[in-house]
């Protein structure tokens, strides 16, 4: 009975464990790629067991401990980049001159939540630069607009759909653009940001539509948003971040992809998951709100942001412009097939969107 229990527990976690190596988009394939920690967590529970309840010497057993240790060591192989054992991408750099500083705040706000005040006060505490908020209808606009004395720089896009998003700068914004890349009523904001050293930050804010149940069966339109971001930023040679709730964990192929050729680094690697979603249940975490960068910057921070009524915490990430330096740093490297892919992501979803068309 022991036995089978736990080969059926084992099944479970093979299941986990294999389905996210499908190509498919289906939501329920894709999602598998967000609890790796928690799949790992139950693999090593699971492996506890076996060895505390099961014969070593039983070929069954033994079938099952081999099992177990693969997809313990696989899942542990895609997070194990998001712990302080792995080394940094991205070169810390905390006493930069402040005219080369960029600090940027993100926050999912929950648009049903109205704890305007929480992060009011966060807003206050950190001082960033720059703040983007994902979820923003026109009652978080009016409410928020005590922040404009000290933020003149804004791009607005307010929506009842759960996308609007806001851009509140105290540093000018240049060429300033909201496009709605993939989907209707999915917004992404586009700027140039002006330090006071007078560099130019090129920047990409975006969230688009999440694989799930409620929202879009499959994640080709997510992957199709993020990609063509990543074509369009790849090898330039103007500083550039891209950030946002991304509604994908940072070690899913999708973002390993956007990141192998946009070409830009990741700041948490060797320091931490920074794990903001469901700020509600401690158990289910994974990092959703993400920030990438190109070579010119290094880091002073990174920080979660305590949680104020929304699913979501904040992100603050202070960087420092310092192209001399980061240009030793290196990150992922897309080859001919991860090209391939990418281009067969963006035209897939290019060619559901004209059958779309059609059909209206």
């Amino acid at each position: 009975m022991t036995v089978a229990v736990l080969a059926v527990l084992v099944t479970l976690l093979a299941a986990a464990t294999l389905a996210p190596l499908s190509r498919q988009t289906h939501w329920w394939i894709r999602d598998w790629d967000f609890p790796r920690l928690q799949v790992a967590s139950f693999a090593l529970v699971l492996l506890a067991a076996e060895l505390w309840l099961l014969d070593a010497n039983d070929s069954a057993a033994q079938t099952l401990l081999g099992i177990t240790l693969l997809c313990l060591f696989y899942q542990a192989w895609w997070i194990f980049p998001y712990t302080r054992l792995y080394p940094n991408e991205v070169m810390a750099c905390p006493d930069a001159d402040a005219h080369v500083r960029l600090r940027i705040m993100t926050s999912n706000v929950l648009m049903t939540n109205r704890n305007v005040a929480g992060l009011m006060a966060l807003v206050r505490r950190h001082d960033p630069d720059v703040l983007v908020t994902l979820e923003t209808n026109l009652w978080w606009q009016m409410q928020m607009a005590p922040l404009e004395a000290d933020y003149p720089y804004r791009i607005s896009c307010p929506l009842e759909n759960l996308y609007g998003m806001h851009v509140y700068s105290r540093l000018p914004l240049e060429n300033c653009s909201t496009r709605f890349l993939v989907q209707e009523g999915v917004p992404s904001m586009h700027a140039t940001i002006v330090l006071p050293s007078g560099d130019r930050v090129e920047a990409h804010f975006l969230h688009p539509a999440p694989p799930s149940p409620t929202e879009n069966a499959e994640s080709s339109e997510r992957d199709a948003e993020l990609l063509l971001v990543a074509r369009e930023v790849a090898g330039r040679r103007t500083p550039l971040i891209v950030a946002g709730d991304l509604n994908d964990v940072a070690w899913s192929e999708t973002t390993r992809l956007f990141r192998k050729i946009s070409g830009l680094l990741d700041p948490r690697v060797g320091r931490g998951m920074f794990n903001t979603f469901h700020a509600g249940h401690w158990f289910m975490r994974w990092p959703l709100d993400h920030l990438f960068h190109s070579r010119h910057f290094t880091l002073s921070f990174i920080r979660r942001l305590p949680a104020f009524g929304s699913d979501h915490f904040p992100v603050l990430v202070e960087l420092a412009l310092d192209a001399a330096r980061g240009a030793c740093q290196d990150g992922l490297h897309a080859d001919a097939n991860d090209r391939k892919e990418a281009e067969e992501k963006i035209e897939a979803e290019a060619a559901t969107a004209r059958v779309g068309d059609k059909l209206r």
